[in-house]
């Protein structure tokens, strides 16, 4: 038996967090941290297709493959807060769940 968390269930624990976070990580470390742009227009790509989706799983190996892409693996840079550590830390547990 495995420990890891579904989709669904990482998705209920992250999603809402990550609509309040992503917005305000993207407006105070945008300026130093430009890929976050990038980040937060992936995030609300991945949040729409979430809602348009309903019960069905949603199609989201592209916007993951970016988002790795993008952040290195969601490695947190040096210089940011904990709110910018957590949405990586969010995204890469919905990540993760996802692609079980």
């Amino acid at each position: 038996m495995t420990n890891r968390k579904s989709f669904d269930d990482v998705k209920a624990q992250h999603l809402e967090t990550l609509r309040q976070y992503v917005p305000i990580v993207d407006r105070v470390h945008g300026k130093s941290h430009p890929e976050f742009h990038k980040v937060h227009a992936l995030f609300d790509e991945i949040n729409k297709k979430i809602k348009q989706a309903g019960a069905q799983k949603p199609a989201l190996d592209e916007a993951f493959t970016a988002l790795r892409e993008i952040t290195d693996n969601y490695t947190v840079p040096d210089d940011v807060c904990e709110s910018y550590e957590a949405v990586y830390t969010m995204l890469a547990e919905l990540d993760q769940a996802y692609q079980v």
